[in-house]
């Protein structure tokens, strides 16, 4: 009997960690400020599909920039919005609100949605990345800068996508397209 209930909590434990869980929020619940400190509601998104994207200036992966530039200029038309959010929690962005929409703007010619600088990892993450932990499981964590967090029109998160997987890839845009067909 011991054993049966050691093993029910157990996975019990694990499924919280590794499953998905309803927690009865969307992404439309959240809102973020932007680069600029006006606040942006992603409510006001609804019914798009969504991929939200913490970024950093000086990282190796920086450049996937290009190709997030290239994605958003392919689908803004299509219900689908691609955010930026920068985050120093690994390090490699150091910079101000200003500097960070100086360096996008200038260097990649951004013009897709940055938001401020926030957390997105730990205790003190935005409350957005705490709810994406809670809803989609430890795949929302970003492991390092560029981890990419695919919303469906709905609001849900369906998948995430490590820093290695770049924005282009055959992955993400036929998920994308997928979603933007249903």
């Amino acid at each position: 009997m011991n054993k049966f209930i050691i093993y029910f909590f157990l996975m019990l434990g694990l499924s919280t960690l590794f499953g998905k869980a309803d927690t009865g929020k969307t992404a439309y619940d959240f809102s973020f400020k932007t680069v600029d400190g006006k606040k942006y509601s992603l409510a006001e998104q609804k019914g798009k599909v969504i991929l939200i994207v913490n970024v950093a200036s000086n990282c190796g992966f920086t450049p996937q920039y290009t190709e997030l530039q290239n994605l958003w200029k392919k689908y803004q038309n299509k219900k689908f919005i691609l955010i930026g959010v920068p985050s120093n929690d690994f390090f490699q962005e150091p910079g101000s609100n200003s500097e960070i929409k100086n360096f996008c703007e200038t260097n990649f010619n951004v013009t897709f949605p940055i938001m401020e600088k926030v957390s997105v990892r730990g205790s003190s993450a935005h409350p957005f990345y705490q709810w994406a932990k809670e809803s989609y499981g430890i795949g929302a964590i970003p492991q390092w800068n560029f981890h990419k967090i695919l919303i469906d029109s709905n609001g849900k998160v369906v998948d995430a996508f490590l820093s290695t997987t770049t924005p282009e890839s055959d992955k993400i845009v036929n998920r994308i397209n997928e979603l933007l067909a249903k």
